[in-house]
């Protein structure tokens, strides 16, 4: 049962974070997906994983709250955002009846600020995942050697090797793709602190010559195929620990590709290139939670772990003061749903729960 005949909800097409680093519409979710929430753990508040208990829908008065970096949210007038003042109602009034804390336009939501669409898997974005992933971590190699008696032998092979599965799967998808098929095995057993890591490998000439040609940079990069490209060396370079997000390589050329592609997307960056003898250079994305967000969800890279923001603080510089809060005059089907830890993630804003199970 429901007390308050559902109330506290927003627009079915509202994008909320979920565990995994991806989205997924308000009205998409069901009871046992992961999400992310938030709590309080000394003095931040932090971000954290939890579970949706419960999910349905109503028919409600829309308002459209717009934030200062051109964010959008549509809820109902008792919805409740978490704001730099605390929780407070999309409406209310001073005095009277409807008295209650709710937002004016001296109010900034606590969050990241809208979030990003994620890319189409297109042709194009493919090939640029196989060219990062590919010279990021891969092996591709062809040579000749004479056998004593025998006429001369030609080897081609490519192997590629991981960890994390859902990358080497998403690589070995992408090629079966372009005709290339792939044998996937153990590489090396778990041992002590390291894990199990899993390989895929080719020895045929025409599919070693296929994975040569979708990795040869292109003469004018698609950008479809720059979030491809920065999907994949971050899958296979990439990290991101303790909020620091970076990107490394020893190749100049690989190097400079990762800049033009943040370039294009109007990422902001630092390259450190350390004199040392092994030449890494190391591509660090700036901007915090917000960009590395902006990231994930602008090129979509597979490794799920990477993605993680568990345990980071909800403090933000992103532009997310209330500019207007406008009544739409129409009634329309609203979602809402009872979490773990009593709010979630809201296209980049922190949302209330209701209450109800």
């Amino acid at each position: 049962g429901c007390s308050h005949a559902c109330s506290y909800c927003m627009a079915g097409d509202t994008p909320v974070l979920m565990a995994d680093g991806r989205t997924k519409p308000l009205a998409d979710l069901s009871v046992g997906d992961r999400i992310y929430g938030t709590e309080r753990r000394g003095d931040y508040r932090r971000y954290v994983a939890t579970e949706v208990l419960a999910h349905w829908g109503t028919l409600r008065p829309a308002y459209r709250i717009t934030l200062e970096d051109g964010t959008e949210l549509v809820a109902s007038g008792d919805h409740r955002f978490l704001t730099d003042r605390g929780w407070k109602h999309v409406t209310g009034s001073e005095q009277g009846p409807n008295r209650r804390p709710h937002l004016t336009l001296n109010n900034k939501l606590l969050g990241t600020g809208g979030f990003s669409a994620s890319p189409i898997h297109t042709p194009d974005y493919q090939r640029g995942y196989l060219c990062g992933m590919v010279r990021g971590d891969g092996h591709v190699g062809s040579y000749s050697y004479v056998r004593p008696g025998r006429n001369k032998a030609d080897v081609h092979r490519f192997r590629l090797a991981l960890i994390d599965l859902e990358a080497l799967r998403r690589t070995r998808q992408y090629l079966a793709s372009i005709g290339v098929q792939t044998t996937e095995f153990v590489f090396q057993k778990a041992v002590g602190n390291y894990k199990t890591a899993h390989a895929i490998r080719t020895s045929t000439r025409s599919g070693v010559e296929a994975i040569r040609e979708a990795i040869c940079w292109p003469t004018h990069s698609q950008e479809e195929w720059s979030k491809g490209f920065l999907a994949g060396i971050f899958d296979a370079e990439g990290s991101r620990s303790c909020g620091v997000f970076r990107i490394s390589n020893c190749d100049s050329t690989i190097i400079e590709q990762i800049e033009a592609c943040l370039s294009r997307f109007e990422f902001s960056f630092t390259t450190e290139r350390p004199d040392r003898p092994s030449r890494v250079a190391y591509v660090r994305l700036v901007g915090g939670l917000k960009e590395h967000l902006r990231f994930f969800h602008t090129v979509d890279p597979a490794i799920t772990r990477k993605r993680s923001i568990e345990g980071t603080s909800v403090k933000s510089n992103a532009r997310t003061n209330v500019v207007s809060i406008v009544r739409t005059g129409v009634d329309i089907p609203m979602f809402d749903i009872t979490t773990g830890t009593g709010d979630f993630i809201a296209n980049g804003v922190v949302s209330h729960n209701c209450f109800a199970r």
